[in-house]
């Protein structure tokens, strides 16, 4: 019997709504956006409000490094959790996991396991995320509207060895309750009883939130819709900027399991592809193990 495409199959109604993901896709970046709008807009209206021509530089290196944290926690989730293209050792998980909490990208047993049935049903029926149903779908759809049963499969028996990963998709909600709320309350608080800035910390904070929205949409779409596309080259080598090189996506699919998706030499190559480079990094400092790197990319 075939098999009925998942933009289909499931039904857009508020059952199979997923709010977490319609806040963590848009209100969240849209509570960012107008915080650093409304920062702006006090400097502007009130005398005492003072705007530097500094902040604007550090807003966008705060937006930048925010990408590539965000970055950070995905590339090796998808390369070495998820493809086994190596092994972590605990402190390379605990920051991976930190770093996934950042990108708001939900439980790593969730995101194995849809990640699993794209790659067997990559661009057909059963796919989780295929543009050639939907290109709407595949960017945002399939996290909005969720099928119960993908969200009840159990956690991959191979990610069951590591504990930290275990305990701390357990604790998920609650470590991002702490990352997303509580922290940023307590750096608020000190920064106000210390009389510093709060509209510093505010347009800081915003680019935060801004940086992870825009890793989050360049990952869904970049890589879900264009990384199944012909594009050309300058859009690959962006997207692969704002991804750390997760969106050169037809190299991955024809070897998933490498923890390089370009060559190991050339300098540009290590740029764009970022995430691998990290991997190198973390091999050399004895944080990750038994790295897989495809011929081509070796």
């Amino acid at each position: 019997m075939p098999k009925i495409p998942r933009s289909l199959a499931i039904p857009k109604n508020w059952k199979t709504f997923n709010f977490a993901s319609c806040f963590s896709a848009f209100i969240y970046p849209a509570l960012g956006l107008a915080m650093l709008i409304t920062m702006l807009a006090l400097g502007f209206a009130l005398t005492h409000v003072e705007l530097k021509l500094w902040y604007l530089p550090l807003s966008l290196g705060v937006i930048a490094f925010t990408v590539f944290v965000c970055n950070a926690g995905i590339g090796p989730l998808h390369r070495l959790m998820q493809h086994r293209a190596g092994e972590m050792r605990w402190p390379a998980q605990v920051i991976t996991m930190l770093n996934l909490v950042i990108a708001m990208q939900g439980e790593v047993k969730d995101w194995v396991n849809y990640h699993s049935q794209h790659h067997r049903f990559a661009d057909g029926p059963g796919d989780p995320h295929n543009p050639f149903e939907s290109k709407r779908w595949a960017w945002v759809g399939w996290i909005l509207f969720r099928d119960k049963k993908d969200m009840m499969r159990p956690m991959p028996l191979w990610l069951k060895n590591h504990p930290i990963i275990v305990w701390m998709d357990g604790f998920y909600n609650s470590i991002s309750l702490v990352v997303h709320l509580f922290i940023p309350a307590a750096i608020y608080l000190i920064v106000w009883a210390a009389g510093g800035s709060l509209v510093l910390t505010a347009i800081i904070h915003a680019s935060v939130v801004i940086g992870r929205a825009i890793q989050f949409h360049a990952t869904t779409y970049g890589i879900n819709v264009l990384g199944h596309l012909k594009t050309p080259a300058w859009a690959d080598h962006l997207m692969a900027l704002l991804t750390g090189g997760e969106a050169f996506h037809d190299h991955h699919h024809d070897e998933p399991q490498s923890a390089l998706h370009r060559p190991r030499k050339g300098v540009w190559n290590r740029i764009v592809d970022y995430n691998g480079t990290m991997l190198l990094f973390y091999e050399k400092i004895g944080w990750v193990k038994n790295l897989k790197i495809a011929p081509q990319f070796a």
